[in-house]
């Protein structure tokens, strides 16, 4: 499990003006490197890459085709369409008590494919949501998630951090079993 033990106070000094990551970079980089640290304490081999889509950014291990974490900074209420033909044919493979669960929620802007993840459908549609429409509530506020996995190159999470930051106020960071 990810621990954060100098997230406080480099949240207490970003100033999270305006909605581009500048503001949120030494946060960003901080985050970044406990996420890698503690993703590689399972999982030795690997080959991880950070990539962009839609305005969000998202730690992607390649080798075991697995979502790490996805973070980027809220713009307030996203207004475009759901693709519901990419969600149909993103696969299901978890078993009925799972969700295609978004790692960046659509109301963000968060996309399909990349950030979409077997999550528990009791979190998914229960307590993750607050976090989320809190993200949305509040423009320039940074939100993340880090996808936790057992030893092995199982593509079920077994519980996942949910994250948001507001500049100079206490990190809200949950963890959720999954």
């Amino acid at each position: 499990m990810a621990q954060y033990p100098q997230l406080a106070s480099l949240v207490s000094r970003a100033t999270g003006r305006g909605t581009g990551p500048t503001p949120w970079s030494g946060v960003i980089e901080y985050l970044v490197g406990v996420w890698i640290d503690d993703y590689c304490l399972r999982c030795t081999s690997n080959e991880i890459i950070e990539t962009d889509v839609s305005n969000f950014s998202y730690l992607f291990d390649v080798s075991t085709e697995r979502l790490l974490a996805a973070f980027g900074v809220s713009g307030g209420r996203f207004g475009g369409a759901r693709d519901a033909s990419r969600m149909a044919g993103h696969p299901l493979s978890a078993g009925p008590l799972y969700h295609r669960g978004h790692a960046i929620p659509h109301t963000l802007g968060g996309p399909t494919d990349i950030n979409l993840v077997p999550q528990r459908g009791s979190v998914n549609i229960g307590p993750f949501r607050s976090l989320e429409r809190a993200a949305v509530a509040t423009p320039g506020a940074l939100y993340f998630t880090y996808w936790e996995y057992p030893r092995g190159n199982t593509q079920l999470p077994i519980s996942v951090d949910q994250g948001l930051l507001v500049a100079g106020q206490t990190p809200r960071v949950t963890t959720h079993p999954n």
